[in-house]
Order: structure tokens, then sequence, then C-alpha cells
């Protein structure tokens, strides 16, 4: 394992025992550094403090004790999911000691060629196109990290100069990563995603553009084009801009025309054999292709990848298909916009599942797509009601209301005829009724292969 040098003696802090605190603490450890472990909830697993001990990291679990503030730690190495007015972390802001997150580490340690997606919706499904596309022909490592579930620093320290890492960054991830330059930075697209957090849309927006803040002419930052302010977003950076276009905005670098995928005037393919369903994922290949030709990948390998790859779990995933319906899992989908674009991706008549967690707002955004795609719905959660009125504007035929994703499964099959999308697409987060959005779609999932006997096709 390499190590980080420069951390030897420090006196660090590390708050949070998700996978990357306990990388990072692990790390931190091993480069000689005077480590504190806390978490405000005590683990269930005694091993993970066992562990953490035998490192010779003193551990704190149970509460997040305001008199850490008063010893006089160097740095500070937060979990992302930690806001910044959590009141030992507001703390150590007043005091101005540096606070980082775990990718700041990876950024530190890792020497090779670095890709790094961020964006409100599409990342994962970038990071992992672009990793698959740069590793088809690769002679060399080709590995993933970072918010797709794989700790940043964990990877970084097993690759070598020679080899590239593709790393899927959030913006609370990057609100720590000061040293952080990728040579080719993507931004798939950016919407009004964690307010709660960021407070407001500037905030969020700057948070996302330190994926680009250290980046050079000599770097690119790789940007949809499909909107103006976007396009506006993009001259803040110092990097040289490659835009990407569904709608046939730029031919500077990757768009689709005429359903024909394109690369600076170069045919790569036609969009309709892009295995992935929806216009959204006809963006999120455009960005990974820009990446993939900028790092010198053959069409051969771009194009292979785009035919052959299903889609990430939980992400528009195909489920199966039983009697001549298709099932899909959206779980993902936790905004309006997400599901918008989920429903643009079928020909075929939809029946929706839909709710989740009320943050206030409704759906009257939804209406026009409710109208052109869904003929059934079923609702949920604690905004049914609200996504039942949206459901009513739009005159869709048949509305049910069911107690959560797992019940709908049924009520859906029901009122489905042959040819028909069962679709899970809440546009809500999953807060209300499931401990995450994976957890839905996993249910989801187990509720598809109870109704039809079949299992899940990967």
């Amino acid at each position: 394992m390499q190590i980080l040098k420069q951390y030897q003696d420090k006196k660090v802090l590390v708050l949070g025992f998700g996978i990357s605190g306990l990388n990072a603490a692990e790390l931190l450890a091993k480069s000689g550094a005077q480590v504190v472990a806390n978490d405000q909830a005590t683990p269930k697993d005694p091993t993970i403090v066992d562990h953490l001990k035998s490192l010779g990291i003193e551990v704190i679990t149970g509460s997040n004790p305001l008199d850490l503030a008063d010893r006089s730690f160097d740095l500070v190495v937060k979990n992302p999911g930690i806001p910044y007015d959590n009141p030992l972390v507001a703390e150590f802001v007043q005091k101005n000691t540096p606070i980082i997150t775990e990718a700041e580490l990876g950024a530190e340690l890792f020497q090779g060629h670095l890709v790094s997606v961020t964006g409100s919706n599409g990342k994962t499904t970038t990071t992992t196109l672009t990793q698959l596309m740069l590793a088809h022909d690769s002679k060399h490592q080709v590995k993933y990290a970072g918010n797709i579930g794989v700790s940043f620093s964990k990877v970084a320290a097993t690759l070598s100069e020679e080899d590239t890492l593709v790393t899927e960054l959030s913006s609370f991830q990057l609100l720590g990563t000061p040293t952080l330059h990728p040579h080719i930075a993507i931004i798939t697209n950016i919407f009004s995603n964690h307010l709660d957090y960021h407070k407001t849309r500037e905030n969020y927006i700057n948070a996302k553009l330190n994926i680009t803040r250290n980046q050079t002419k000599d770097d690119y930052l790789i940007m949809n084009w499909d909107r103006d302010e976007w396009q506006r977003i993009a001259q803040r950076s110092q990097a040289t801009i490659i835009p990407f276009s569904r709608q046939n905005k730029s031919h500077d670098g990757s768009y689709e025309e005429d359903g024909k995928i394109y690369w600076r005037g170069e045919y790569i393919m036609d969009a309709d054999d892009i295995r992935l369903i929806g216009p959204q994922n006809v963006e999120n290949a455009l960005a990974a292709i820009a990446a993939a030709k900028l790092s010198g990948v053959q069409n051969s390998a771009i194009v292979d990848v785009l035919k052959s790859f299903g889609g990430v779990r939980h992400r528009l995933q195909y489920v199966l298909e039983y009697k001549d319906r298709l099932f899909y899992n959206d779980s993902k989908s936790t905004d309006i916009e997400a599901t918008e674009v989920a429903l643009q991706g079928f020909k075929r008549p939809v029946i929706l599942l839909a709710g989740g967690l009320d943050r206030g707002y409704t759906f009257e955004r939804l209406v026009p797509y409710f109208k052109k795609h869904v003929k059934a719905i079923i609702v949920f959660g604690q905004c049914k009601d609200k996504m039942k009125a949206a459901a009513e504007q739009a005159n869709i035929p048949t509305i049910i209301e069911s107690e959560n994703a797992i019940t709908a499964v049924p009520e859906a099959w029901k009122v489905s005829a042959p040819g028909d999308v069962i679709l899970l697409s809440p546009a809500n987060a999953s807060w209300d009724q499931f401990p995450s959005f994976e957890v839905r779609g996993d249910r989801f999932i187990e509720a598809v292969e109870k109704l039809t006997g079949r299992k899940e096709q990967k």
C-alpha cells in the first residue's frame, strides 16, 4: 500500500465510519499520522473498532464530542455527507482547521491519468462507460472509484503512474478536494440538487466547479452544451472546453445529429444501437465518448461498449421480460428531472410506479410526460397525493394508490397488457419508507421476481 509521507506525525481527526472514512483512517495511520476516528453511531460490527485500534488509532463512537475541537488537530477528514454546520465541524471551521474529504487523499496519492466525473444526474453511468471504454484495449490498469461505491484513496494506492483512474465525485466530496487536478473532467449536467446541504444553487454550482478548479489549458473539461446556463458555467474554467450535445448544438466535441453519433464530424455509430434506454443515456454516452477519444480510444472499442453495456443497477436498469411486459428499475430517479428523461426513453406504453419522500414540491412538470407516455400510474409514499394530483391533471385513466414500491408491483401487473413497460421511476427520495434508493430498487426487483417466477437478467 502506498502511503502519504506528508502526514507523518500529523494529528488528524477522521469523522465518519463509512467506506471512505475507514479507508482514510487506515491510510493515514499507515502513513504515520496520529489518528483519532470518530463516529456519531456505534458500529454494529465490533471488528471495525478492533481493526482501527490495532492500527494505533484512537476510536470514539456514540457521539461527536464537542471537546474534540479543543485538541490541536492539523487536519480533519470529514465524511462527505456530514454538513459543515454540524456543531463539531462548525467548531473546526471557526478555528480554520483544514477540512478535506477522503477524495482529497486519493487525489494526492494518485499520479497516473485521472478522469473525474460529476453532475446532478448520470454520474455513475458516465463513469462506468468511460472506465469500460478506456479499459477495452488498454495495456495498463483502468479502474473506477469514488462516489460509485469504491474508496478513491484505496484504489489509488494500488495503481502506478502508467494506470488510469476514473472517479465519480459528488458535490459533497468536491467541497473537500483542494488539490484535485484531473486531466479530463466531465460535468454531465447541473440541476438544483442537495440545496438542503448547499443552501443555494450558486453554492451547489461552485461545489461542482471544484472539479475543474485546478485545471489549466492543457487539461480538458467535457461539458453538456444543451443549455445556455451550462455553456456559461463552462466559461468559468481555465481548461480547454470540450462540448457534448444531444441537441446538435456544437460540432466541436461529441454530438448527436439525425439519430447518428459523431465526434468532431467523424461518424461513430447510430444512436439507436446504444443498448442503454433513453435520451439521458445518449448524453451519458456522448460524455464518455469525448473522454475516450481524448484518451486515444479506438472507435471499435467505443462501439463495443455502447452496444453491450446494459446499465448500472437502479439506473434505468432492465430487470426482465415476462409475457411481453418489460420491467425496469429506475430507483435512482430521486428527482423530477430523472423521471422526465426516463419516461422519454420508451416508445411502449408505460405503467409508472412513483412516489416517496415529500420534500415540499409538486409534480406539474411531469404532466406533459405523463400525457405522452403513461397509461397507468401506481402512487405511494408521503407524496402520493401530490403525485396523484399531477396524474389527474394529465388525465391518466388508471390511477392506483399503493403502500410502497413493493406492493405496487402486483397492482401494476393487474392493469398491464402485452407490450407495456412496468417502470419504477419514483421522482422522489426513498427515505420515507426505505433507507436508500438501492434498498428500494432491490425490494422492487425481488417483488418482480416473486410475481413472475423469473430471476433478474444480468
